[in-house]
């Protein structure tokens, strides 16, 4: 695969195999280092639980840097672990934010030529008969290419999304260097078992290089949520290849809302809950109207309509509900929204969130929960940056004490998990105030609608 040279300006994701592969290949390395390093710190008299938190918080930061530094599908495996800004202490999270930002300040640009090389590859040498007009200037960086704007053939204007050449082995190639360092997500969830987490990421990483299926994904929201009075989903109007052509959306980025401050009231706090809400309810409704997860959820792919809808784009990352999810969530709903230890902890057992010879002190396992549940539960709930940071710290804490961390997920639950995440961050960055209770019961009755919780109060 190509390298992005400063005579072409770039084009292509922003190194080559052997550079993407060294970077990657470093983070074991340094982790080998960091534990031959502990043995001398403990000598010195440094307890196991502080030289092991050290070491821990040190590969994290270090993988954190890498990701950011990568594009294709490693920088959306960062985005996955993006709710880590919330929860680790800022002197690990911050690389990671600075990285990412450089990385979407510098995305290199396809020069008009490679541009029109792909588009007659894909869609044939007459491409420009399918357009009125279209636009070489100020494309929009995606992970794994860009989008321009057009006119199309009848008149519409449309966003014309292009993969970049050579994009798809640049993820394969990822992905293999991916599973030889997923051993180390170990050092940030120790009871998980990261080869399978690992192999669900990169076949949904995978389906997202399929134009064709995310074409499909958006036919079904847009079907779904055709004339609905709070969404928008543009119309998929072509697919050829590696070459997406929908509907463009005029509208502004969720991405402004969220750098407008966080005023404690008034028209612009009004508005944050309203488009959290939205958010919201787009991401609950989804398997049940168009019968997929909405799998993407981050301030680049809303827009606030001009007449106050949600419009949502970018589609690659979807599923459906992972086979028997909706079962073990009715059967985890009624002892951890009612506060029973011994029949929740006889479903975390019954669900395979935790290994079968592995204790489980589930006094504690409730303690920790009870905040979130609180959430679930109570009339609304300010989704803050603290609040996250606050409450999801005590389930991420990467002390070896921290009993949570002994859970584990089933690897075919990852697609609600990223779900969940994505859609706690954006909201978090939105600091909405939100009905979750409500939202939930409308959704999915069937779990929590006929439940009426007494919980002990929070710690």
């Amino acid at each position: 695969m190509p390298k992005r040279t400063p005579a072409d300006g770039g084009g292509v994701p922003p190194a080559g195999k052997l550079v993407r592969s060294a970077k990657l290949a470093g983070v074991p390395v340094a982790f080998a280092g960091r534990r031959m390093a502990g043995v001398g710190k403990r000598a010195l008299g440094r307890s196991v639980d502080e030289v092991d938190r050290e070491i821990r918080l040190r590969t994290a930061q270090h993988m954190f840097e890498v990701l950011g530094e990568l594009k294709g599908c490693i920088a959306k495996l960062g985005q996955l672990l993006a709710v880590y800004e919330f929860v680790l202490p800022d002197e690990v999270a911050a690389p990671y934010r600075q990285a990412l930002g450089r990385l979407q300040d510098s995305a290199p640009a396809m020069l008009p030529g490679t541009v029109h090389g792909v588009l007659a590859a894909q869609i044939g040498a007459d491409w420009r008969s399918r357009f009125l007009d279209f636009d070489d200037r100020r494309p929009a960086a995606a992970s794994v290419g860009q989008v321009h704007r057009a006119v199309w053939h009848d008149g519409r204007p449309v966003a014309v999304k292009v993969m970049y050449p050579g994009a798809r082995q640049a993820v394969y190639d990822d992905l293999q260097a991916l599973r030889r360092i997923g051993p180390l997500f170990s050092a940030l969830l120790p009871g998980a078992d990261t080869a399978a987490v690992i192999e669900a990421l990169c076949s949904y990483i995978r389906e997202e290089l399929d134009y064709a299926r995310e074409a499909d994904n958006q036919r079904a929201f847009a079907a779904a949520y055709a004339a609905d009075p709070d969404f928008v989903v543009p119309e998929v109007l072509a697919q050829y290849g590696d070459v997406l052509i929908t509907e463009w959306l005029e509208g502004v980025s969720l991405s402004r809302l969220i750098t407008q401050g966080s005023a404690a009231d008034g028209p612009l706090r009004a508005e944050r809950d309203r488009i959290g809400l939205l958010i919201l309810r787009f991401l609950l409704s989804g398997p049940a109207r168009a019968g997929l997860l909405y799998g993407d959820p981050h301030p680049g792919n809303f827009r606030i309509m001009p007449d106050g809808r949600l419009g949502v784009v970018d589609f690659g990352a979807c599923a459906a509900w992972p086979p028997g999810y909706l079962e073990m969530a009715k059967d985890f709903a009624p002892p951890l929204l009612n506060c029973a230890p011994a029949e929740l902890e006889a479903a975390i057992r019954r669900n395979g969130y935790i290994a079968p010879d592995r204790e489980l002190d589930i006094d504690t396992v409730v303690r920790r929960l009870t905040p979130l549940r609180d959430a679930v539960v109570a009339p609304t709930i300010a989704l803050t940056p603290d609040w996250l940071r606050t409450h999801l710290r005590a389930a991420t804490d990467l002390r070896v004490t921290n009993v949570l961390r002994q859970l584990t997920m089933p690897s075919q639950h990852t697609p609600v998990a990223r779900t969940a995440l994505g859609g706690l961050g954006v909201l978090g960055q939105l600091r909405a105030e939100l009905p979750l209770r409500a939202e939930f019961t409308r959704w999915f009755p069937e779990i929590v609608g006929d439940l009426d919780p007494v919980l002990p109060p929070s710690e």
